[in-house]
Parts: C-alpha cells; sequence; structure tokens
C-alpha cells in the first residue's frame, strides 16, 4: 500500500526536524514555548474519496498549516485513504501507530471507530471529522466531555429541516424514496428520523439500499418505478460516491433528490442541506492544534457540532425540474439560515 506523505512546513522550517515523539502530545507545548524545531507527527485516514470528505481533508491541512505559521511549529501529516475497506483501513491505523504519531485524526465514523479501538492502550490522542452520530456509535461518552483520548467534529443533521424543505417545495407529496447505504452508521439515525417524520405527515415511504455505486443506480432507477415523487439521502458517503451516475436519470424523471450534504448538490442532488463541511475541517484543525500545542485533554474537549440551517441548490437541476431559484429561496427563507447556489461538478475545485 502506498502512502501518500504530505509534510506541511512553517516559514521558518529548514531540512533535518527532528519529531517531538508520543511525549510532547502527552505533554503539550504552550505558544510561549513553542520554536520552530517543535514537531508534532499527525495520521490522517480518510473513509473514501468523495467531495464532502476530501473537502474537509484539503481544510484540515490548509488550517494546520496557517496554524503552524501561527504558532511557530510545525505539524506533519501522513495522508492516507482506506476507500472503504476495513482490512486497508486496520493496516493504515496499525502504520500510524508503528509511526509513533502524536495525534490521529479520522475522518467519517467507520475511522474514527477503528481508531478508538486502536487507541484504548495506548492513549494516542484521536480527533474525529464528520461523525453524524458520536453518541449513537459509542465514539463519546458524552458531547461536554467525550471521555477517554477522543473528540471532534460532528455533521449531525437535522433531518425534520430537511423534510420540512421538501413538503414546502411539494406540500402534495404522497410518496418518498428513502435511498441509503445500510451499513453506514451515518444514515441510521437521519433514516429512522425520516421514517417517523413522514408516517406523521401520512405519506408513504418506500425504501431502497445500494453498497456500491452500480447497486445505487439500480435502488435509484427502483425508486423512479415505485413512483417516489422525492427521494431523500442523509449524509450518506455510498450514496455520495454514486451521485455523479443517479443524478441525470432522478432529473429526467423528474424526482427531487433531498440529500445531507452540500456536495451532493455539487455533484447534481437538488438540494443539499447540512453543515459546512470546509468550516469543519478548519474548526477540526483548531482542535488538532488544541491538543498538541496547547496540552488541551481530548477526554475534556466537548465535540464541536455545527449550525444545520445551509441549504445548497443545485441551479442546473433546478431548471431542470421546472423550479424557480429565486422562487424557491424565498419559500425556504423560514427553514434555513442561508440558501445558496451551485451548478452540477465533480469537485469544488472545479468551481473556483
Amino acid at each position: 500500500m502506498k502512502k501518500l506523505i504530505a509534510t506541511l512546513l512553517t516559514a521558518t522550517m529548514v531540512l533535518g526536524l527532528t519529531a517531538c515523539g508520543n511525549a510532547s502530545a502527552a505533554q503539550g507545548t504552550t505558544d510561549s514555548t513553542a520554536s520552530a524545531d517543535t514537531t508534532f507527527k499527525i495520521g490522517i485516514c480518510n473513509y473514501v474519496d468523495d467531495a464532502s470528505l476530501n473537502q474537509i481533508v484539503d481544510n484540515i491541512q490548509s488550517q494546520l498549516t496557517n496554524l503552524g505559521e501561527e504558532k511557530n511549529v510545525t505539524f506533519e501529516i501522513s495522508y492516507d485513504n482506506c476507500n472503504a475497506d476495513a482490512n486497508v483501513l486496520s493496516q493504515i491505523v496499525a502504520n500510524f501507530i508503528a509511526d509513533d504519531v502524536d495525534l490521529m485524526v479520522g475522518v467519517a465514523t467507520p475511522v474514527a471507530m477503528a481508531m478508538q479501538a486502536a487507541t484504548e492502550d495506548n492513549q494516542i490522542p484521536v480527533v474525529f471529522a464528520a461523525v453524524s452520530d458520536p453518541l449513537a456509535t459509542g465514539v463519546v461518552d458524552s458531547l461536554e466531555k467525550p471521555g477517554h483520548n477522543i473528540t471532534g467534529t460532528s455533521d449531525y443533521l437535522d433531518t425534520k429541516a430537511v423534510m420540512n424543505l421538501l413538503l414546502t417545495a411539494n406540500p402534495d407529496v404522497t410518496k418518498v424514496g428513502l435511498l441509503y447505504d445500510v451499513g453506514q452508521d451515518s444514515s441510521t439515525t437521519a433514516i429512522a428520523a425520516a421514517k417517523e417524520f413522514l408516517s406523521a405527515k401520512g405519506i408513504e415511504c418506500v425504501e431502497r439500499t445500494g453498497t456500491t455505486v452500480d447497486e445505487v443506480t439500480l435502488a435509484a432507477q427502483a425508486l423512479v418505478s415505485d413512483g417516489a415523487q422525492a427521494i431523500f439521502t442523509p449524509s450518506d458517503n455510498t450514496i455520495m460516491q454514486a451521485e455523479l451516475s443517479i443524478y441525470e436519470l432522478l432529473a429526467d424523471a423528474g424526482v427531487p433528490h433531498y440529500t445531507g450534504a452540500d456536495s451532493f448538490a455539487l455533484n447534481g442532488a437538488f438540494l443539499g442541506y447540512g453543515v459546512d463541511y470546509a468550516n469543519l475541517g478548519v474548526e477540526t484543525a483548531n482542535m488538532i492544534a488544541d491538543i498538541l500545542v496547547n496540552g488541551k485533554s481530548p477526554a475534556e474537549t466537548p465535540v464541536k457540532t455545527f449550525d444545520n440551517g445551509t441549504a445548497t441548490i443545485n441551479t442546473d437541476i433546478c431548471e431542470k425540474l421546472g423550479m424557480n431559484f429565486d422562487e424557491l429561496s424565498t419559500t425556504f427563507a423560514p427553514y434555513c439560515t442561508k440558501i445558496e447556489s451551485i451548478t452540477t461538478a465533480e469537485s469544488f475545485d472545479e468551481l473556483k
């Protein structure tokens, strides 16, 4: 397995710096005593290659670069991606431990859970990013005091808010499709909440699932055949990876896809609702620096949650579905703190 080593250096760094090791991470280094020869080794593992998670990683790395310069330290980063393979994930985590990293970063729930299990004995600090329900999955003991050696940022989804947007746009809807991967912990709570909400409104739910792009494509086709008038997907990484393969068939069928992240809308879904993943990455980096540089305890560092009020509408799909963006913005305004537009692309970099 080939590992990509990305080293983020401060402006004053020179070749040959010596790593501090885990003792430095445990003790912390205050800003007043930090110097250019203070180096912290960080291992970051991403769960899959998709727009949301990649955006988080990019912002973690760029913010650590900024913080390294600001605090006069070096954050030496080893980055890898397990591509949703549990065996590869275990090997990556083992490599981080063998490399004597000062801190691990787990992007998405499965990675956070693997790192949590692997560090129970050695107590290497772990900071997770985009864990949708850290309490339900047992990653932390509580949001205020996570316990043990782990804390991080959550992209918890307000499912009721997404359902309100769906009903506001289509108050006469009678059948809603639920498209997700049953193996994704990030979907469990949100799907249950959606079913409860829709059932209370007397709206029929049709569930279709998939674990691969091909299976998700078949599931989306089935939902169209089922007569679903709208489809909901939470912040599910499997469906996110398949969005570019299904968005056209859904739009052609006149079925709006409501989802739990702006990256879905980037890849062709009608609407993405949730947190700002770029900001989530920045705040994750801030937590990392606070633990390594300032000596904060992960166990005492509250899990950071975010306002879920940003709705991102794909204007390409909006037009194809016969909807008007300006009218929708007015209609959605009471249920959102912010409404943004986006056009279809594979990655956020293409829009820059």
